[in-house]
């Protein structure tokens, strides 16, 4: 079971912290680094954790 209280970052519209749990896709950049797409739990805006 993980641990649903780990923050991906905060969100870059309006800064709320954006916990594991509200992610939505995590994958692999050309460049071999990781990206995550989240949805922000305050402003509800899907966006790239900061």
């Amino acid at each position: 079971m993980s641990d649903d209280t780990q923050l991906l970052g905060h969100c870059p519209n309006c800064d709320a912290a954006i916990p594991e749990a509200w992610l939505l896709v995590k994958y692999t950049k050309d460049n071999g680094a990781t990206g995550i797409w989240a949805e922000c739990p305050d402003c509800g805006t899907v966006v790239a954790p900061a």
